[in-house]
């Protein structure tokens, strides 16, 4: 029988980088990143905005350290440049989050459709490649590699009036997949988290009556979930330990995808 192997579960002294990490689950995983020793490269639109991310995490006295870069992921020459300048701060990249995004609603038989898909699929879809290109060269050199895309349980489904983001979220799960394959040769590990209903700025809007609603008749655990409950799913996908799980699509969603399926 062949001993017993110890794996780390520990990510103290890796480097991150998470976009759209000023709010919602990017800020929860930028957090719980560091909190765990990791170095992360608080990347979102607004300089000021992960600038306080960044401040929060250096107040909190964490083991880990943080240092904030604005990052527009619909520009590629903006991603070739801070993907190197934080692999330059912090000596490599061993962690990539893909996390941004957002919502506009669009009506396919209106004009204003063109508004939403373009955009939605720049953000939420190109720019994830475009991260993992950049970030390659410094991944293939880290002896625990990780890609994480966050994607939804729109990716595995559908709801109405929000097919251009559905589109992209369907996409980020097939990508996850194809890279998987790829990749898997080197070493370097790609999965995918799916958010169901989870409180951030994109249900912010959402009245809290409708909320209740909505999840006592499609969520099993009749809640909507917290930021910091995608970012320990999200910690989990790239923990040294995690070195045979890729290709992988994580639902975190109180069971709203396996009800009545």
């Amino acid at each position: 029988m062949e001993p017993y192997q110890s794996l780390s579960r520990s990510i103290a002294g890796k480097v991150a980088i998470v976009t759209g990490a000023a709010s919602g689950m990017g800020r929860a995983t930028a957090h719980l990143f560091a909190a765990e020793g990791a170095k992360v490269a608080v990347t979102d639109l607004k300089q000021d905005a992960c600038d306080r991310v960044a401040e929060e995490i250096a107040e909190a006295d964490v083991s880990g350290e943080a240092a904030a870069w604005a990052l527009d992921v619909s520009d590629p020459d903006a991603i070739t440049r801070v993907v190197g300048e934080a692999a330059e701060r912090f000596g490599g990249i061993d962690i990539l989050v893909n996390n941004a995004g957002f919502a506009i609603p669009a009506d396919i038989a209106e004009q204003s459709y063109e508004d939403s898909w373009g955009p939605t699929l720049a953000v939420m879809l190109s720019a994830h490649q475009r991260m993992i290109r950049a970030a390659l060269p410094h991944l293939r050199q880290s002896d625990s590699p990780r890609i994480v895309n966050i994607a939804s349980t729109e990716g595995l489904g559908a709801t109405p009036g929000n097919s251009p983001y559905v589109a992209a979220k369907h996409g980020v799960i097939g990508l996850t997949r194809g890279l998987a394959v790829d990749l898997g040769r080197e070493g370097i590990t790609v999965n995918c988290v799916c958010p169901g209903p989870i409180r951030t700025g994109i249900t912010d809007a959402i009245p809290e009556e409708h909320k209740t609603i909505y999840a006592k008749r499609r969520v099993p655990m009749r809640r909507y979930g917290i930021p910091e409950e995608v970012a320990h799913m999200t910690l989990s996908c790239v923990l040294p330990a995690a070195s045979f799980l890729t290709g992988a699509v994580i639902p975190v969603d109180g069971g709203l995808t396996i009800k009545n399926a």
